[in-house]
């Protein structure tokens, strides 16, 4: 395995996310997270291609700004690390990348139903969450992020918002850190959770304002150490 220019603590802690997102169910055999890099912002590491319940440190990639792996290392990455590259290079200040096929979210990027925020964990959600369509930009896919174009498109729909939709495929959430990455994959599966439980009882449903999404994520950000170390330590632990 290449060298990576990257601390140990950032390694650890994406191997821990890989573990935890895998452990509440928002990831399973497929989806993956990713971090820039601490040290050469340019760059960024995920792991090689590998169920994410599975991932060691050994299994970390450096790639490029490109996307691409460095010279040397020749083992398989996932197909969808465009995703992840060009959302580090439309923004600056994302530091993680978390893409998944959570199954709870999948409904709200092919119906006409929005995905909003319906409880304070999921406030992050007020912005919105746009739908990618990959046929507006290519009509012959097969619905994966798989260069460069596709990876551009698909950050250009997230704009400034936490969380893109892909319509038939998934979601991806950005954070400035990986524990905020994490934190908000796994409350966006939440929120989309229950959502379609409240769509089922008498309604309206009593959605956050933007004013409430806006204090509730600010409040929720000051938080992130606790259950950060709760998921960590439990993760880690399990070999």
């Amino acid at each position: 395995m290449p060298k990576l220019s990257a601390s140990r603590s950032l390694i650890q802690d994406l191997v821990a996310a890989s573990r935890v997102l895998a452990a509440h169910e928002v990831l399973d055999a497929y989806g993956h997270v990713s971090a820039r890099s601490d040290r050469r912002p340019e760059r960024f590491f995920m792991s090689r291609s590998r169920a994410p319940a599975l991932v060691t440190a050994a299994d970390m990639m450096e790639l490029d700004a490109d996307s691409e792996p460095l010279p040397g290392d020749k083992r398989k990455g996932f197909i969808e690390r465009y995703i992840h590259g060009e959302i580090y290079r439309a923004r600056p200040g994302v530091m993680a990348v978390v893409h998944s096929h959570s199954s709870s979210v999948i409904p709200f990027g092919v119906t006409r139903t929005r995905l909003r925020p319906i409880y304070h964990m999921g406030s992050f959600l007020w912005s919105g969450a746009p739908v990618f369509e990959i046929r507006a930009v290519r009509a012959e896919n097969d619905l994966l992020i798989r260069d460069r174009p596709l990876g551009q498109a698909l950050a250009g729909t997230l704009g400034g918002h936490s969380c893109v939709l892909m319509r038939g495929h998934g979601m991806t959430v950005v954070g400035d850190s990986v524990p905020e990455a994490v934190f908000r994959a796994i409350y966006t599966e939440m929120n989309a959770r229950l959502q379609l439980q409240a769509g089922q009882l008498e309604g309206p449903i009593e959605f956050l304002s933007d004013e409430e999404g806006r204090r509730a994520s600010a409040a929720n950000r000051g938080t992130l150490e606790r259950p950060w170390e709760l998921w960590k330590k439990s993760a880690l632990a399990r070999k």
